[in-house]
């Protein structure tokens, strides 16, 4: 039985992610795959790292997945009643930007639902 969590994207993180090099590409889709797996916050037994209202930003509610190595962050939320994850961005980790475009993005609200991306 799988007990992964649906992954939702907005098309905008459909596009951050074809944007990336095909190593960079593969290696977050599988990390996403991975935290779909039990994308929870860490506080409880999950992946997820909680954001906050930093930077200017309201993202309460959101999580993180940061892969060091490679200098990305995918922001996303939880849809626990719909057991799914919604990816928001994904980008470069090197400053705030992320967590700016994650603000505006979650205040469109536009999601499609997505199986697989190529």
């Amino acid at each position: 039985m799988n007990d992964a969590w649906s992954i939702v994207y907005l098309p905008e993180a459909e596009e951050d992610l074809r944007t990336l090099d095909g190593s960079t590409r593969l290696i977050v889709r599988k990390a996403i795959k991975k935290v779909s797996q039990n994308p929870l916050p860490q506080e409880e037994g999950g992946y997820g790292k909680r954001l906050s209202n930093k930077f200017g930003t309201n993202l309460a509610g959101c999580l993180k997945i940061k892969l060091l190595r490679f200098g990305v962050r995918v922001v996303y939320k939880l849809e626990r009643t719909d057991k799914g994850m919604t990816v928001i961005v994904i980008g470069a980790r090197a400053d705030n930007e992320v967590y700016h475009l994650a603000d505006h993005r979650l205040n469109r609200q536009s999601i499609v639902r997505l199986e697989m991306i190529p």
